[in-house]
């Protein structure tokens, strides 16, 4: 028994080597967010069923969840999770990811974005049932996506400020997207004013960007981008992956995509005994490729 216990601290520092976990929360905003000043409901966190996993909604007050390294090697990347814009998956698209990059040395930042106003208290469910209508759910996401793009482009603005305080390089510094996380990231990339907050790299899983984020023009910045999807998406948005694409690859822009055969929409950190499941090392390989991940 004292030996396993030994075994079992040993393992534990480790770990704990590697990365220091979730270090703080930071604010994105002084005050009240900008464009969402009357909201006054409540951040709420629950376990889905429907989901398997963990989702946090009602986002009022954009913040990100700081996983810092403990042998930080410059490069961030900030996580934006998919939900619909109505929840965020948190673990699967957004903390559990967060600890791989860090025990790789990238200080990752989780972004909890601003979201409509779910109603019930199991949003995973009501985002399903506004689905059924997916004219309807893009009207009433239209607006939110624009202020989620916003708090993309805040956290890129934080890190770079603040990457000395975190030992980064404000050069270095990505964005990845899961599905509505997508066209958040490419919000902050395509429809940004402020180039001196471009990121210097981008990924977008299957994502569903709008035909206004595909039409709109290419920034000046040649940034490279990842992208991963599934042929059996449910949602049928793998050839919204394909555009996207092509949109690069027309713009003679560094681009890589994986295409899976199966593995289906929100397939994220889950384990599904397919060949879909080590995406996050393919991801990995791309990272080395661009230097941002010592091989």
């Amino acid at each position: 028994m004292y030996n396993l216990k030994c075994l079992f601290l040993i393992f534990l520092l480790l770990n704990l080597s590697l990365v220091k976990a979730q270090d703080n929360i930071v604010a994105l905003y002084e005050g009240k967010a900008p464009g969402s000043e009357n909201w006054t409901w409540d951040e709420a966190k629950m376990y889905s069923d429907l989901f398997n996993t963990e989702v946090v909604y009602n986002v009022v007050n954009p913040e990100v969840l700081v996983f810092e390294p403990q042998n930080p090697n410059g490069t961030s990347i900030i996580i934006a999770p998919g939900g619909g814009f109505q929840t965020l998956s948190i673990h699967k698209e957004g903390t559990k990811l967060a600890e791989y990059l860090a025990s790789k040395g990238i200080t990752a930042f989780v972004l909890k974005y601003r979201l409509i106003h779910s109603r019930t208290k199991d949003p995973a469910k009501e985002l399903i049932a506004n689905l059924q209508d997916r004219d309807a759910h893009y009207e009433r996401t239209t607006a939110v996506q624009k202020l989620a793009g916003q708090d993309c482009i805040k956290a890129i603005e934080f890190v770079r400020k603040n990457a000395s305080a975190y030992n980064l390089d404000p050069d270095k510094i990505g964005v990845i997207g899961f599905s509505a996380g997508g066209t958040v990231i490419l919000e902050s990339i395509l429809n940004n004013s402020s180039v001196e907050n471009l990121p210097d790299f981008a990924a977008s899983m299957y994502g569903g960007p709008t035909d206004k984020l595909l039409n709109a023009e290419i920034p000046q910045k040649q940034l490279p981008l990842f992208i991963a999807a599934a042929s059996d998406d449910q949602l049928k948005l793998a050839p919204k992956s394909i555009s996207l694409y092509n949109k690069w690859l027309a713009a003679d822009y560094p681009v890589e995509l994986h295409m899976y055969a199966s593995g289906g929409h929100g397939f994220g950190m889950s384990k599904q005994n397919l060949p879909v499941d080590t995406w996050f090392k393919r991801f990995e390989d791309w990272l080395i490729q661009y230097n941002y991940i010592n091989d």
